[in-house]
């Protein structure tokens, strides 16, 4: 049975102020052993026990055995009233790897069945489109997810990775509940001027799901070699890990250690609880494995 948390409003809900990203669980980060459904699936009993119950995927991570591998949790522990579980459409990977979006109606729907399938579920929490198809006007593809919604496929709409004014176009259509954005102490695009985008979220209440808050790890300070990432580790293709960057940042987060050890937490506590202090509208969604759960959790209890 899941503990009492500190939660933030979402919609009509309140869900855990920090959330799980179980992407690496099964997709990009390759650097911890590879992946161990069964070590994940104790992380996510972990983390329900203590009462972080938000949850996001995509089906896009594996590509879909992220989602199957909620689905199987549901199934063992019976706890799917428990959570509040977002999941993404629309970014795919073409047979040769390159990637493509798609964001029209016909693909919308088909792809939300087939998450209801993976997942076991009849209902989404918090459907996101996962990328922006430029070919496509958001409002032809926000329609779709308005009537995935009348159909009670899903609860609520949200979008990841978009900007302002496509935000503010898609909120005419329907209210958008979320928008999941890259946020941390090395991310904040979404603050500047300009970008607007949290200045035009805030205008239309829509929360922000901060992903990455630890900086893609590079902000617990476990880091500090590029030789700390297995070859085919997604983030080294990331310029904040290449190779003319990374000692660069490895000597920013050091101070942040420092200043960390001062207040008696890790730098990814820190960071954490830099998040959460920047609004009651921000709920970051850092990812975490089994053995590192502990420190994630302390971070979010703090």
């Amino acid at each position: 049975m899941s503990s009492k948390y500190p939660q933030r409003k979402l919609g009509d809900d309140y869900v855990s102020a920090q959330g799980l990203g179980c992407m690496g669980m099964s997709f990009a980060y390759t650097s911890y052993g590879g992946y161990d459904d069964e070590e994940s699936l104790k992380v996510l009993t972990a983390a329900a026990d203590r009462g972080i119950t938000f949850w996001d995927t995509s089906d896009i991570y594996g590509p879909h055995t992220n989602e199957k591998l909620i689905g199987k949790w549901f199934r063992e522990t019976g706890r799917r009233k428990e959570i509040f579980l977002a999941t993404k459409f629309g970014n795919l990977r073409n047979a040769d790897g390159s990637a493509t979006v798609r964001g029209d109606a016909a693909y919308v729907k088909e792809a939300c069945n087939g998450s209801l399938e993976r997942l076991g579920i009849d209902q989404i929490d918090l459907y996101y489109q996962h990328r922006v198809d430029p070919n496509v006007p958001i409002e032809e593809t926000v329609q779709a997810m308005v009537e995935l919604k009348q159909e009670g496929k899903i609860r609520y709409l949200g979008l990841s990775e978009c900007s302002a004014e496509t935000l503010r176009r898609a909120s005419r259509v329907h209210p958008i509940a979320a928008a999941q954005m890259e946020f941390s102490p090395f991310a904040l695009e979404i603050e500047s001027e300009q970008t607007k985008f949290l200045a035009t979220a805030r205008e239309l209440g829509v929360k922000i799901v901060a992903y990455s808050p630890l900086g893609r790890g590079f902000l617990t300070g476990t880091m500090q070699s590029r030789a700390d990432l297995d070859d085919s580790d997604n983030r080294k293709n990331h310029p904040r890990f290449s190779e003319e960057h990374f000692d660069e940042n490895v000597k920013l987060v050091n101070k942040l250690q420092e200043l960390a050890k001062k207040k008696g937490c890790t730098a990814g506590q820190l960071s954490l609880a830099w998040v959460l202090a920047q609004g009651d509208d921000f709920i970051p969604i850092p990812g975490t494995m089994l053995r590192n759960k502990e420190v994630t959790v302390q971070g979010l209890a703090d």
